[in-house]
């Protein structure tokens, strides 16, 4: 059950992520974005805030800093995405 909400909760952040940045993905992909984002907004929290992991999971500062990966995540999806694209 807690990987369905993590899941859910993941497509969310994702989706936030997208709207913010103007990206337009689809629902795999934006589960993608708010998995991984919520990784990387764990160990980015854990770096400069000092937080434990395990307090993130399931919490609104978890939530938080979930969003603020998939944030940073889309931003480096978009800069590479960008530099791959050769006008004619």
């Amino acid at each position: 059950m807690s990987l369905i909400i993590a899941l859910l909760i993941g497509g969310l952040v994702g989706w936030l992520a997208n709207r913010v940045t103007g990206r337009e993905d689809g629902i795999i992909m934006t589960v993608i974005i708010g998995v991984i984002g919520s990784l990387i907004g764990s160990f980015v929290s854990s770096v400069i805030v000092g937080t434990d992991l395990a307090n993130l999971a399931f919490s609104w500062s978890g939530i938080f800093w979930s969003f603020v990966g998939a944030l940073v995540l889309v931003f480096i999806l978009n800069f590479f995405q960008r530099g791959s694209h050769h006008p004619a």
